[in-house]
């Protein structure tokens, strides 16, 4: 299932995946954003669960930010 996120408090403007029917994450993308950063978080995540994701990234923030993309990506896997 292809999914959609509008992540909030960040300079990405979008993140795109697709939740698999095992429950894995697979082909995260971003839209706006560090570039460089991202594709390694997206990278990284290839392949883990929605809970894994969410277990690692969830919390992390962004210089003086309350969230960070990463933060965004737990909470839209959690969603999902």
């Amino acid at each position: 299932m292809q999914v959609t996120f509008k992540p909030s408090g960040v300079c990405a403007q979008k993140i795109t995946f697709e939740k698999n029917d095992d429950g894995t994450i697979s082909d995260i993308k971003f839209t706006g954003g560090c570039n460089g950063n991202l594709k390694a978080i997206a990278k990284l995540c290839e392949g883990m669960k929605a809970e894994e994701i969410a277990e690692k990234l969830k919390g992390n923030t962004c210089g003086f930010k309350s969230t960070s993309c990463a933060d965004q990506l737990a909470k839209a896997v959690t969603q999902a």
